[in-house]
């Protein structure tokens, strides 16, 4: 399978899904953890670059939110990347405070085995 145009262009085309929203994921410019994974719509995505400061679209509130807007755990956006077929966004910020709503650093702490069972990152 070859490239398709999406895949060389410099053309920004977001793959949005049918509802308008693209998966963004954030990782921590200094020492690359991912720490959490939410949703953006255009304009969540627009006031994310006019601001310098990361907005997501919350599906169970139906609203845009900026990170960190109540527990003034922001995320500064240093750089957006975009995977190859454009319906993915690398989010790289500096991260104030912890990022998930659990206190944790990561949203991510939890390992799923082989048996399918959950247990705490160390």
């Amino acid at each position: 399978m070859g490239a398709s145009f999406r895949d060389e262009t410099l053309d920004f085309v977001p793959q949005w899904n049918e509802a308008g929203l693209i998966p963004a994921i954030t990782q921590d410019i200094h020492d690359h953890e991912i720490k959490m994974m939410a949703w953006m719509n255009e304009e969540a995505l627009k006031l994310t670059l006019e601001t310098g400061y990361v907005h997501y679209w919350g599906r169970n509130v139906k609203r845009i939110w900026k990170k960190g807007e109540t527990s003034g755990n922001l995320q500064k956006l240093v750089e957006i990347r975009v995977d190859c077929d454009q319906d993915c966004l690398l989010l790289k910020i500096e991260q104030t405070g912890p990022a998930c709503h659990t206190n944790r650093q990561s949203c991510f702490y939890r390992v799923l085995d082989k048996a399918l069972s959950l247990s705490f990152l160390k």
